[in-house]
């Protein structure tokens, strides 16, 4: 085999440690095995001593930091956990370097860790693919979103709801990811596919950025691992882009020297591929049935109005100053109700509704409150008559139900033919 130059083996040897232990300290190693309802272990936690001791001391962080269940992926920890794989892997790749020095290429490492890296790649490319396939990620507004002033949106929220509002083009996003996966599965459509998911992460990468959404570190290191993929095409792209010459063939090398484990390890990486796809569509089809738009529904659902209320046995007025009285009540989901307060303020409840005993039981969701206790009435369809104990006192209204078609942005659709902009 021709031997290397040295400073691409002390990349290859920063890259197969950094990636390496990316890869397996964040939740690519959970995309790369999917198995339903089985939690793959979160070895960061190996790193957690190292990374709360490297926080307090080199960047003066407040201990201790918030490193599960957020959601977010832009935390402390992960900051200094990207922080320690890099001094770690700058150390060991010296280190590495050193006492390897006689190596003259790790052309069979490469290959190896090559499909690594494609089959962890593509994981994620299919799980994020899939979830914008079938519309999860960014779900549609939901009924509170519909009643909240744009201006109380954050940035991020901006986002989530404009691309939930177009689920053509969430599909569109989403196929583009699943093909850019599908493609890393083959080793002959790896530069395609690699090409492909550097375009898409580019693009979520100034999403995250521009509208501030906490996925920034991990976007970013998605680009990273499609470059590596994309690194040895280098020259082959630049002679058919650039120079207008002829591209010659990849430069990937057979995993093995003969015809029949090379046919073996070909069907092997399709099955795997055919795995990840087949996990993440069961996956995504699973979660559509429990949190997508296939989910189970308030039996009250829908936005309702409040037309009239008394508290302690004395009607008040509807008036915007009065903080005490509701505006909308909005029932979406089954075990949460949203009030939306003459001011605009929204409270959140924990619902125990009982259809058959015509019952309402309320918790606020800060758990400040005592529970409250109401009893409702449908004496016509799209009417609603609550009454009972909230909040210490006496309460009885009435509440209309809103047509949720009413809204623009539910009712507006898709034209062909429009004689004007309607930008509203």
């Amino acid at each position: 085999m021709p031997g290397w130059h040295l400073g691409p083996r002390i990349a290859f040897r920063f890259c197969f440690l950094y990636f390496g232990l990316f890869c397996l300290s964040t939740q690519i190693l959970g995309g790369f095995l999917p198995i339903p309802k089985v939690d793959i272990p979160d070895f960061s936690l190996l790193w957690q001593p190292i990374v709360f001791w490297t926080a307090a001391r080199v960047f003066d962080a407040k201990l201790p930091l918030v490193y599960t269940g957020s959601g977010s992926g832009d935390k402390t920890f992960d900051w200094v956990l990207v922080f320690c794989l890099l001094i770690f892997s700058l150390v060991a790749t010296a280190v590495w370097s050193l006492l390897d020095r006689k190596r003259t290429n790790y052309a069979i490492l490469h290959k190896w860790f090559r499909v690594f890296i494609r089959f962890s790649l593509a994981g994620q490319m299919l799980s994020y693919g899939m979830a914008k396939v079938i519309p999860l990620q960014m779900p549609f507004p939901y009924l509170t979103q519909l009643l909240e002033p744009f201006g109380n949106f954050s940035p991020m929220g901006v986002l989530w709801s404009s691309i939930g509002s177009s689920r053509g083009y969430e599909v569109f996003a989403g196929c583009a990811e699943t093909l850019a996966g599908g493609l890393l599965v083959f080793a002959r459509t790896t530069p395609l596919g690699a090409l492909l998911g550097l375009f898409e992460m580019t693009n979520v990468f100034m999403l995250n950025m521009t509208y501030d959404v906490p996925v920034k570190l991990f976007s970013f290191h998605l680009i990273l691992l499609n470059l590596f993929l994309l690194a040895p095409e280098l020259r082959r792209f630049i002679n058919f882009f650039i120079r207008n010459s002829v591209a010659s063939p990849s430069p990937e090398d057979p995993l093995f020297d003969d015809a029949r484990r090379n046919r073996i390890a070909f069907w092997s990486q399709v099955g795997l591929g055919v795995w990840l796809l087949t996990m993440n569509l069961y996956g995504s089809g699973q979660m559509w049935f429990e949190y997508g738009g296939g989910r189970e529904k308030s039996p009250l659902y829908g936005i309702w109005n409040v037309m009239g209320m008394s508290i302690d046995g004395r009607l008040r007025p509807l008036l915007l100053t009065d903080n005490d009285l509701w505006r909308n009540a909005v029932f979406d989901f089954p075990e949460r109700m949203t009030v939306q307060r003459m001011n605009g303020e929204f409270s959140g409840y924990k619902v125990s509704l009982k259809m058959d005993a015509k019952t309402l039981e309320l918790t606020r969701n800060n758990g400040k409150n005592a529970k409250s206790n109401l009893t409702f009435q449908q004496p016509a369809p799209g009417q609603l008559v609550l009454g009972g104990m909230l909040d210490g006192h006496k309460v009885q209204m009435q509440l209309e139900v809103m047509d949720r078609n009413q809204f623009r942005l539910v009712n507006r659709g898709f034209h062909w033919v429009q004689e004007y902009p309607f930008n509203r």
